[in-house]
């Protein structure tokens, strides 16, 4: 009996670990915004963060995409699905963006542009942009990784947005754009002849399409083929108020002919375009593109779609005249079964060895800007000497930050400061060309928790002080409050429990292509022998 009790108190234990390790393991879902409405139906958008300039793929039962991340380390961000609703955030492709003298350095705007992504004879392929030095490309047998170090395959000023076709009959061929702000050309469509293995472009191309008159800035071509057509999906009009056009030709050179397939329609979901189409193993298609929203970025959206005289039709068509309008709500992909919800992660106990995969660098990463302190529980953040020339936090490359992940939300970090000097600071930052941040800082009478607001800020404009206030101790709590047309408000706390607002009401502002977003940083005026530091214990999303 004895020993029946000990076996039985052994298979609870191993139970209990087990489900400890499952629950420990299992990525936690966002509190803050969850596309997937548990009823069979989903909400739009399926991602409410700036992953700008989407591209997918599937692999079997698995969906893969892509994004801009221009400035932003690591780069080329991938998400994987089930269904097309729920994505997480596997890894990137791009752990530091070449030339390094260039991007070690913050390059606002620059760097990568729209990218594609496919898989082909057991690899997958990422093309993406430079708009300053060409098209580059990277090469994976596993989506999350490892991805091989860039490879230019065609160097040439202003070329954007490419995107590959491998034919049927094996040979390959590259699409691509042109940005007016590099080469003077733009509106156009350009597709190159490409060597099979993807690494070379045969050819300075073929211009295919010309968007001038009707359909100006068209831009982010995508590359498929149906039934004997050649199809290229592209969006015009521009990033704010675009549609989506679709052209189709029997001939990959062209003549192509064209239909704008998505529009805004009556729906509130301005300039619905540049984006994927992709197939379930079912045979359904859809349509992920995205939608600007100013300070919140580029989010993505889940059109359904079907083809009506070898014409794709993206979202709902209530007048049949084969120009869709977004759906806002609509039942989910049939993939054959319902999987978990799922979101890419936000919120942050920093208790893993690594950085978690939410968070980007202004710039190509440096040594001993940051160490994950693992089991012990904490990130630390030393306060890195500020650039010279310094004006404002817009040059300055060791900002941790991540996307806005929902309209409206509460961040909350715990840190402990141990400055060395004076002019030590650390803070909770709201970034874009204005940003605001809450920070403690060192001065020569002692701690402070101070708000700053820098308008303007990629102008080289100065930072103004909102409040000042002294404080007792070094362990801090710092929050901000973003609510409805990303109205932030600053607050602290000494107790985790009560917080005292802090400055002014700031309005956060997009950056340069990118939305505005919200992280960490840790500086210091000058140099010295031993640099003091911030050890955050966690970070943390709420409604």
């Amino acid at each position: 009996m004895r020993r029946l009790i000990h076996i039985i108190l052994a298979l609870f234990a191993l139970s209990l670990f087990l489900t400890t390790t499952r629950a420990q393991t299992q990525p936690a879902v966002s509190k803050v915004w969850v596309a997937d409405r548990d009823d069979g139906t989903y909400k739009n958008p399926v991602l409410h963060a700036d992953f700008s300039d989407p591209d997918a793929v599937r692999v079997g039962e698995d969906f893969y995409m892509t994004a801009s991340s221009f400035n932003s380390i690591p780069g080329l961000p991938i998400l994987h699905s089930k269904d097309l609703v729920n994505w997480s955030l596997v890894g990137y492709a791009l752990r530091r963006q070449p030339p390094f003298e260039v991007f070690d350095k913050p390059q606002h705007g620059n760097g990568v542009w729209a990218p594609s992504i496919r898989y082909h004879e057991g690899e997958f392929y990422i093309y993406y942009p430079d708009p300053d030095r060409g098209i580059y490309v990277v090469k994976a047998k596993d989506a999350a990784g490892p991805w091989s170090e860039p490879v230019l395959v065609k160097e040439a000023k202003g070329w954007i947005d490419p995107c590959p076709l491998w034919d049927d009959d094996g040979r390959a061929y590259l699409v691509t754009g042109v940005a007016a702000s590099r080469s003077g050309v733009k509106s156009i469509l350009v597709v190159s002849r490409m060597s099979p293995d993807g690494m070379r472009l045969l050819d300075d191309g073929v211009l295919v399409f010309d968007g001038h008159d009707r359909n100006p800035t068209v831009e982010g071509p995508k590359f498929y083929k149906r039934n004997g057509y050649y199809y290229i999906f592209a969006p015009a009009g521009g990033v704010e108020t675009g549609w989506q056009l679709a052209l189709r030709s029997k001939n990959v050179f062209g003549p192509y002919e064209e239909r704008t397939v998505l529009a805004q329609g009556k729906t509130p979901v301005n300039g619905p375009h540049q984006g994927a189409w992709v197939e379930t193993q079912t045979g359904e298609s859809w349509f992920l593109h995205f939608q600007d929203k100013g300070p919140y970025g580029r989010v993505v959206h889940l059109q359904p779609m079907k083809w009506a005289n070898d014409w794709p039709v993206m979202g709902v068509d209530p007048d049949g005249d084969g120009t869709g309008e977004p759906v806002l709500t609509y039942k989910r992909p049939n993939v054959g079964r319902t999987w978990p919800i799922a979101t890419p992660p936000d919120s942050d106990e920093f208790d893993a060895p690594g950085l978690g995969l939410q968070w980007q660098w202004h710039a190509n990463a440096q040594p001993n800007w940051a160490f994950p302190a693992g089991p012990l529980g904490y990130l630390r953040l030393f306060n890195t000497p500020l650039p010279e020339g310094y004006k404002n936090l817009w040059d300055v490359p060791n900002l941790l930050l991540q996307k806005f992940p929902a309209e409206e939300f509460t961040a909350t970090t715990k840190l402990t400061f141990t400055p060395r000097t004076d002019e030590e600071k650390t803070g909770l930052l709201v970034m874009g060309m204005d940003y605001a941040y809450i920070s403690v800082e060192k001065r020569p009478e002692g701690l402070f928790v101070s708000q700053f607001v820098c308008k303007d800020a990629d102008k080289g404009s100065a930072e103004r002080l909102g409040m000042r206030l002294p404080l007792k101790g070094n362990t801090v709590y710092l929050r901000v409050r973003v609510s409805a047309y990303a109205i932030a408000n600053f607050s602290y706390s000494t107790d985790g429990e009560k917080f005292t607002l802090l400055g002014e009401p700031f309005n956060a502002k997009q950056g340069r292509w990118i939305g505005a977003k919200v992280g960490l940083f840790a500086s210091r005026v000058g140099k010295t022998r031993e640099y003091g530091y911030a050890d955050f214990d966690w970070f943390r999303f709420e409604k």
